[in-house]
């Protein structure tokens, strides 16, 4: 059965060179959220995400919820993998399909089908898996004999489908998506959108982050809300963008008014 368990996770960024600029010089030249602090070398530190305790059980539908800078990406990455917690344990049982930048990997000089191969294997597929899905991944992005030539010849139209079309091949158990991910034309689009949701509904467990907020309310359980890399609440889609709604409406009222 899968399931994500995160308990008491911290991950912290040190900020290198800041010298006599201001913490919060420093906050927004990082680029992203979270809380500013200085560890015991006083060296400025961004921490992403506070002190996080969350479970995902086997067949939930999770969504990340929260402004610029909330944590979501980072979330999305330590379980993933990609980033280690200062503090805190990640347990993660079930294979994780990561979908969080869906060209990662494309080696722009082999060909369509070489390609095919090189993210499959990225994505921890067998060569014989990956066999028995090119012929349909071909037929999917309609290359046809641009399927031969190497990618840099391609539109980027042609190389999103090809990304795309190769990421959602795979029979996830556990995927993990930043942002919707779609592909393509608008003739394209009906296509990409029917592959993506059987894509999800093979998946044992989802985890979105996503600013759309009609896409939380269709696809998602239970939303996970962040703020500055902490956990506000967890709850209803309903209820947590209305929760969220009116955090943002009082942080607005808390703005000094333009002189």
């Amino acid at each position: 059965m899968a399931s994500i368990s995160l308990n008491d996770v911290t991950v912290e960024f040190p900020i290198y060179q800041s010298g006599g600029r201001s913490l919060k010089r420093v906050l927004l030249d990082a680029g992203t959220g979270g809380r500013l602090g200085r560890d015991g070398s006083n060296r400025v530190l961004v921490r992403a995400l506070s002190n996080l305790t969350v479970d995902v059980a086997h067949g939930e539908r999770v969504g990340l919820i929260g402004g610029n800078g909330a944590g979501k990406t980072t979330l999305l990455r330590v379980i993933s993998g990609i980033y280690e917690p200062a503090r805190g344990e990640v347990a993660v049982s079930g294979q994780v399909s990561p979908l969080l930048d869906v060209g990662l990997g494309l080696n722009m000089e082999a060909s369509g089908y070489e390609n095919i191969f090189l993210r499959g294997l990225y994505m921890g597929m067998r060569p014989s898996e990956i066999r028995e899905h090119a012929r349909e991944i071909i037929d999917f992005t309609e290359l046809g004999d641009y399927a031969a030539m190497p990618v840099r010849t391609y539109s980027a139209g042609m190389l999103l489908r090809l990304s795309f079309a190769v990421a959602t091949c795979a029979n996830p158990e556990i995927l993990v998506m930043d942002e919707w991910v779609l592909a393509g034309d608008a003739h394209f689009l009906g296509k990409a959108r029917r592959r993506l949701e059987m894509f999800i509904d093979r998946s044992s467990i989802l985890v979105l982050a996503t600013h759309t907020e009609s896409l939380l309310e269709e696809w998602c359980t239970k939303l996970i809300l962040l703020d500055r890399g902490s956990l506000v609440a967890v709850g209803s889609p309903k209820d947590m963008i209305r929760l969220y709604h009116e955090r943002a409406a009082e942080k607005a009222a808390l703005q000094p008014a333009p002189a």
